[in-house]
């Protein structure tokens, strides 16, 4: 009796883990790869020609070779298949803090994805976002998306530049709802600064302000500051954050919830445009 094939969900946890082993390595071989995940030739060369093909990695004769790590770090569509079951806890938590009839800034943060499905069962919501992604989820009758155009980043499917810092600057928001590329000490950075900018702005236009972190964001520096966790009102984050980086949150006078993750959590069946 022939074998079931991995659902598409599978399949894409195998190839995030192979691509996340190659990022950590630098390079592979593809027999190694192979022997490594416990599969065929042929199916690690197919993992390997949609990763490429989707432009994650570059597939060599015999090897294959990871991008510059600024790109891996902030690129949407490597970003939006890694630790799924976190974020999704993350948003479950954050949309709680939503009520009908208000205006919620959302980042472009691949971690507010999950939190962008959830609000759509939120009635009478006016988003605003820089987000092509976030915006598309939550386009619909029962909502008003107020997208922040200027120039367009492919790479992130967002907008960023001084057109979104003006639009942000009009705007009075009753929550915003963020993410951060790297946090230690309750520092905040992030390698762009054009996005480092935008966020401080998401900050200025809102009431109450919400920032969602899973533990891999901690410890990391980028190169451009924006601002502390003073900024915000509440940090959620997951319980394998190390407990000096939950202490140094809280000296700021920020509140932390720490969620554990998602098990049942699967990864997005949507997919990302570059």
């Amino acid at each position: 009796m022939a074998a079931a094939r991995p659902s598409e969900a599978a399949v894409e946890q195998r190839r995030q883990e192979v691509l996340r082993f190659v990022v950590d390595r630098g390079r592979a071989r593809i027999d190694e790869l192979a022997e490594h995940f416990g599969v065929s030739l042929m199916t690690m060369h197919r993992d390997l020609d949609d990763l490429a093909a989707r432009h994650l990695l570059h597939k060599l004769r015999g090897r294959v070779e990871s991008f510059p790590s600024l790109t891996m770090e902030t690129a949407t569509r490597f970003r939006v298949g890694l630790h799924v079951a976190e974020k999704e806890a993350l948003a479950a938590v954050a949309v709680d803090e939503v009520r009908p009839n208000t205006t919620v800034i959302l980042d472009d943060s691949s971690t507010l994805f999950p939190c962008a499905r959830r609000l759509t069962a939120v009635e009478s919501l006016t988003v605003v976002t820089n987000s092509f992604g976030v915006a598309r989820t939550l386009s619909g009758a029962e909502r008003e998306v107020l997208l922040l155009g200027g120039r367009f980043r492919g790479e992130f499917d967002s907008c960023t530049g001084p057109d979104v810092l003006r639009g942000l600057s009009r705007l009075r928001a009753d929550l915003a709802v963020m993410s951060a590329t790297a946090i230690t000490d309750g520092r905040l950075f992030h390698p762009m600064q054009d996005f480092a900018e935008i966020k401080e702005a998401m900050c200025a236009a809102a009431e109450r302000r919400v920032l969602l972190v899973d533990h891999s964001k901690f410890g990391k520096t980028a190169t451009y500051s924006h601002g502390t966790v003073a900024a915000f009102d509440l940090v959620v984050t997951d319980e394998a954050t190390p407990e000096e980086e939950i202490a140094a949150i809280r000296e700021f006078g920020t509140e932390v919830r720490v969620t554990p993750a998602d098990p049942a959590a699967e990864f997005p069946g949507e997919t990302v445009r570059d």
